[in-house]
């Protein structure tokens, strides 16, 4: 007797038993919701990102413009100061002498080396002793100009924490364009904590100690060598 063609079910149609056709799809579910859960949970904990701390240094107000009666009669042109990338940057350094590294977020508001400018410019124009100071443009005109480099403004690791701010200045005559005048700073002062805002604490007390220094020097450096 010969088979019928429809009679005969092909292996591959049969059908999975429900019972097990219901596990596997609700295996499926989960493993569905676990993978959405999860990628939910990364982009969460990408998005919950630390906040970034700014510190700034001291800066003086500007004084109100007054004739003095020992004023100097010139105008002082000052320039920025050339340095590593560290301290064109906004980070926080930290380190010895022979390694260095940075802060992720700690920062400082602006760079240090626009920073210390800043406060340079307001200090000399507070002081009174000169007919005018100001940054140094392209445009601008003055009798001197000042310029220097910056090489250290960093937390000094150590058994004993420190801030180190290391730099020079110099003054050219612009009539001639003769070196003047020349200063080097360098100071370590120790820190009152082993926390960021110790170690900033001291770097602004170390630089207002360096620009007193420079005030100083520029006022006797002109009491020596009078402008006619």
């Amino acid at each position: 007797m010969s088979q019928v063609r429809g009679d005969v079910e092909p292996r591959y149609l049969k059908r999975v038993p429900i019972g097990l056709e219901e596990k596997c799809r609700g295996t499926a579910r989960r493993a569905l919701f676990t993978t959405v859960a999860l990628t939910i949970g990364l982009l969460n904990g990408c998005g919950a990102t630390r906040p970034s701390k700014y510190y700034q240094l001291t800066v003086p107000a500007d004084a109100p413009a007054v004739e003095r009666a020992d004023t100097v009669p010139v105008s002082l042109l000052l320039g920025g100061l050339m340095t590593s990338h560290l301290y064109r940057e906004d980070r926080i350094v930290y380190g010895t002498s022979e390694q260095l590294g940075t802060y992720e977020y700690q920062r400082w508001a602006e760079p240090p080396a626009e920073m210390i400018q800043e406060v340079l410019l307001r200090h000399l124009r507070a002081s009174g002793r000169y007919r005018a100071v100001h940054y140094r443009r392209s445009n601008m005109k003055g009798d001197f100009a000042l310029r220097g480099h910056l090489y250290d403004f960093k937390e000094l690791t150590g058994s004993q924490m420190s801030a180190r701010v290391t730099f020079d200045l110099e003054m050219r005559d612009l009539k001639n364009g003769a070196t003047v005048w020349t200063h080097y700073y360098t100071h370590d002062e120790p820190t009152a904590g082993k926390d960021v805002p110790a170690i900033v604490a001291a770097l602004d007390k170390n630089v207002q100690r360096a620009v007193q220094e420079i005030v100083e020097s520029l006022d006797q450096y002109f009491a020596s060598h009078p402008v006619k």
